[in-house]
């Protein structure tokens, strides 16, 4: 008796689960025939033209307002030489239409679904700085459309796009360059619509947002309505400030130009008679410096002013090039002073043949007994040339003592002389020239900010 007690009371419980299933099944049922004639009812043929915009604030034929934020997901590249950006974000629309009013079931209905967008009417809303642009399909449209009870509409979308971003390089890689993102109405004016920025926080950026040369700073929301001979339009505007990063640049620029300018000055050490050996280092380390600078260049557009990086990379291939002409300066004078040896040595030698002759005239005059010595020597006598070098010596005013000469005395050629002074001016030259451009330019960059 007991047995079948216990085998009832558990056939009850199950029955009564299958009954309760059965009804919460049916009531979802229920629910979503009521969705759908909710549905049915505010949209509906003859009940709804989505041709038509809605009303202004409070049901006045003021225009309508249409409220915009954005959710940037990721910045995939920068193109200095396009000047262009490309970008994916969430973009998201709201207004009220008050005509898509529904009874939400006693807060049972939060909201109604759509994926067509043509079902209600949609702002004509365009990216007025586009290049490129396409919408997200995989698996499904990324696309959503919610009517809320008291007939607020929010539209939201995925979407990928290629912007145009006039960049100023005057100071490329030191500089800052603002990219825009414009929203504007194409064909509603301002009588009719106005779009503005959600409160609280319009535009949201991913965390982990990640640029291969540049750093998003910050961004600024403003307003940028445009004037055409049909009337007023409204525009919205975000501006991402973006800040280059200067190691890149410092790795593959900078460095590498300083050391081939550097190697350049081995020539100055190197012996004159090594003609070989300092002219293919020269034309080495220029066609190096010039392949550099071409390099640099293509990479960047072709503008009219003058980049900082053309101010380094002129003065670098500068200094290579200085240094290549030194070795000709030096060539050419080392030919100058094996000249003028060569000079010198023939008039030594004319001065001892001088010398010996007179020598010999002398030796025969002292053999004659009554040759008389004459009271007044000739000019061209050796004798009387060396006295008058004597006393012009000792005429001359002594002279100051000189630093810089006293020490290229030391060095009897001209040519090792233009090799030594080289060996310090080089060095000074460009150790000041950094200092002038590293000085200007990022004091210009900290004015511009």
């Amino acid at each position: 008796m007991i047995m079948g007690t216990g085998h009832c009371f558990w056939a009850i419980f199950y029955f009564a689960c299958l009954c309760s299933a059965s009804l919460a099944n049916n009531a979802n049922i229920n629910f979503r025939e009521r969705e759908k004639k909710v549905l049915d009812q505010i949209l509906g043929i003859g009940k709804y033209d989505a041709r038509i915009r809605p009303s202004g604030i409070n049901g006045t034929d003021g225009p309508a307002v249409v409220r915009i934020n954005l959710f940037v997901r990721s910045i995939a590249t920068i193109s200095d030489i396009k000047m262009e950006y490309s970008v994916q974000l969430t973009f998201r629309e709201q207004w009220l239409d008050e005509r898509l009013k529904f009874n939400d079931v006693g807060g049972r209905l939060k909201y109604l679904t759509l994926t067509e967008a043509n079902r209600v009417w949609m702002p004509d809303l365009f990216f007025s700085n586009e290049k490129e642009g396409h919408f997200h399909n995989i698996i499904m449209p990324n696309v959503y459309i919610r009517i809320f009870p008291f007939g607020s509409v929010l539209y939201s979308i995925r979407i990928s796009l290629t912007l145009a971003c006039p960049m100023n390089l005057k100071l490329y890689p030191l500089d800052r360059q603002v990219c825009s993102l414009r929203m504007a109405s194409y064909g509603w004016t301002t009588d009719d619509l106005v779009f503005l920025w959600k409160e609280g926080d319009p535009v949201q950026v991913v965390k982990n947002l990640h640029l291969p040369r540049f750093t998003l700073e910050k961004f600024l929301t403003d307003y940028c309505n445009s004037k055409t001979n049909t009337g007023e339009y409204s525009c919205l505007k975000v501006d991402l400030l973006f800040k280059r990063e200067f190691s890149y640049y410092l790795i593959q620029i900078y460095i590498p130009c300083c050391m081939l300018v550097i190697v350049s000055w081995v020539s100055f050490w190197l012996d004159q008679g090594a003609v070989p050996a300092r002219v293919s280092l020269g034309v080495t380390t220029l066609l190096t410096m010039a392949t550099q600078t071409s390099g640099i260049n293509a990479s960047l557009p072709p503008v009219s002013y003058t980049k900082a990086i053309d101010v380094w990379t002129g003065v670098c291939l500068t200094f290579v090039f200085g240094a290549l002409l030194e070795f000709a300066l030096v060539n050419y004078a080392s030919r100058s002073d094996l000249h003028r040896e060569n000079m010198k040595k023939k008039r030594r030698e004319l001065e001892q043949a001088s010398l010996d002759a007179a020598s010999d005239l002398l030796d025969t005059d002292s053999n004659a007994t009554f040759a008389m010595k004459p009271l007044v020597r000739h000019p061209g006598d050796p004798l009387a040339l060396e006295k008058l070098r004597q006393c012009e010596v000792h005429m001359q005013p002594p002279k100051r003592p000189n630093c810089c000469r006293s020490w290229l005395s030391k060095f009897p050629t001209r040519s090792k002389r233009i090799d030594v002074i080289s060996r310090i001016t080089f060095p000074l030259v460009f150790a000041l020239f950094n200092l002038v451009y590293w000085s200007t330019y990022l004091f210009r960059e900290e004015e511009e900010n």
